[in-house]
């Protein structure tokens, strides 16, 4: 497979996966990045909901599950993520596939050391999109969160101040970020480094989470080929995909619980401000409790189990080579 068809089946993989499942990874970004004593959502479908509404109806309490839905129509941040994903995931799937072939040169087949050594280097690599791609989608995506936690409390404090009574005005709503604001700003005050916070923690997420994914992807895909000269069927790269990814992504789910807090930009109300991974991880640990390195993990591996079985199915189809050969083919 020659380079521009594994970087075209990588973009392609990434666009359709991503339709498919965004709605879930914005519901994984709010969970992680609620903190005790400020929960304004209980679980996934607390945040996506057929028949969700766009802001609380009455002011309640924020120790439960409170907040506002966020309709499958409104796939706040998606945008970011479309225009990025596309040379991310090209660039992954490339990358792993060029580090095997140069790791196997000698004819040899790809020892477990070599096939994790390949991911290492194919983490490494996609991480130069993945940080800034990440970046803006999680002010995007927490956006909603943080408005809808502010309308909340001023709603409270405008009942305690009329005395129990119904409030008859509605705190002004914040107006929505956008991905083009947000990078304009970044690099207006912090440069280009600052499309790059939390690069440290975004290669602490993405590295072990490539070491851990192909080798097992490869190995459960070689477990489904007919014969040493056929490729596996596509649902087998499919079923693949999805277990490793979901397997992959529960296993580094703290270090994106932790990526995720440091790249929020904008905190909600009395919520931990963090200096680095270490601190971050220290505060997350002592004041939530070691049971908040699992948030978002069922949505993580709901994400990322099918984004990866997609990957793959579009990637060993060979869609690219296809579209390729349509195009090379002489005009009569």
């Amino acid at each position: 497979m020659t380079l521009p068809a594994k970087l075209i089946n990588g973009g392609i993989a990434g666009l359709i996966g991503v339709t498919c499942v965004f709605p879930i990874d914005l519901a994984k970004t709010r969970l992680q990045n609620q903190q005790n004593g400020q929960r304004m959502y209980a679980s996934m479908m607390s945040i996506v909901g057929p028949t969700a509404s766009s802001r609380p109806s009455a002011p309640r309490a924020t120790s439960g599950c409170t907040g506002p839905q966020l309709t499958l129509r409104c796939p706040t941040g998606a945008a970011v993520n479309l225009t990025l994903v596309t040379p991310e995931k090209a660039i992954k799937l490339a990358a792993n596939d060029f580090f095997r072939h140069q790791l196997s040169k000698d004819g040899q087949k790809l020892t477990l050391p070599k096939e994790m050594l390949a991911g290492c280097g194919a983490g490494t690599c996609q991480v130069i999109v993945t940080t800034p791609m990440e970046m803006l989608k999680i002010q995007l995506q927490d956006a909603g969160r943080i408005a809808a936690q502010r309308k909340i409390l001023a709603a409270q404090a405008q009942l305690s101040a009329q005395g129990g009574a119904q409030p008859s005005v509605e705190a002004p709503a914040t107006p929505r970020p956008t991905a083009t604001q947000l990078t304009r700003d970044l690099l207006r005050n912090h440069g280009i480094a600052g499309l790059y916070k939390g690069l440290g923690a975004t290669l602490l997420r993405d590295v072990p989470f490539s070491i851990v994914y192909f080798p097992l992807f490869a190995n459960l895909n070689q477990l489904g080929r007919p014969s040493s000269e056929e490729k596996s069927p596509f649902y087998v790269s499919f079923l693949a995909g999805c277990v490793a990814g979901s397997a992959a992504a529960v296993a580094v789910n703290p270090c994106d619980v932790v990526k995720t807090r440091l790249q929020s930009l904008e905190r909600g109300v009395n919520e931990d401000t963090y200096s680095g991974f270490l601190d971050c991880a220290r505060k997350i640990w002592r004041h939530e409790g070691p049971s908040a390195f699992l948030k978002g993990a069922y949505c993580r591996a709901l994400v990322i189990a099918p984004l990866f079985g997609i990957a793959q199915v579009v990637y060993f189809l060979g869609i690219a080579e296809s579209l390729l050969g349509l195009l090379q083919e002489p005009q009569a």
